[in-house]
């Protein structure tokens, strides 16, 4: 089973910035739309973010959408989550994974990265 690992977060002031990163060992993630997740205590675990395997083309959940920017670089196989103008209620833990249709995701989760952005 292929390991996820997601890294960058922290505790960040409103209106500041993160950069994660996901990377994965036994499986190469420029072979799949990679999606970036998260989820807050007591709420289910929702998409955030996901790029396409093919063209990179990109989709983001209406609440980040203008403010986050999901990208890849093919050569290190990393796939990256850049968060700008962030919110309290985007405080949660962020996870990387394979997105499946309609719910769900291929591999098992990684431990994720907390993001914490204080009210």
């Amino acid at each position: 089973q292929p390991r996820l690992v997601e890294s960058g977060g922290g505790l960040v002031q409103p209106g500041g910035s993160l950069r994660l990163s996901c990377k994965a060992s036994g499986v190469g993630l420029r072979s799949y739309a990679i999606g970036w997740f998260r989820q807050a205590p007591g709420k289910e675990r929702e998409g955030v973010s996901c790029i396409s395997s093919d063209d990179d083309t990109t989709f983001y959940e209406d609440s980040v959408k203008g403010r986050f920017t999901i990208s890849r670089d093919r050569a290190s196989d990393t796939v990256y989550l850049q968060m700008n103008a962030l919110e309290p209620e985007d405080s949660a833990v962020y996870y990387c994974n394979v997105p499946l249709e309609p719910v769900g995701a291929l591999y098992d989760w990684g431990q994720g990265t907390q993001v914490t952005v204080p009210s």
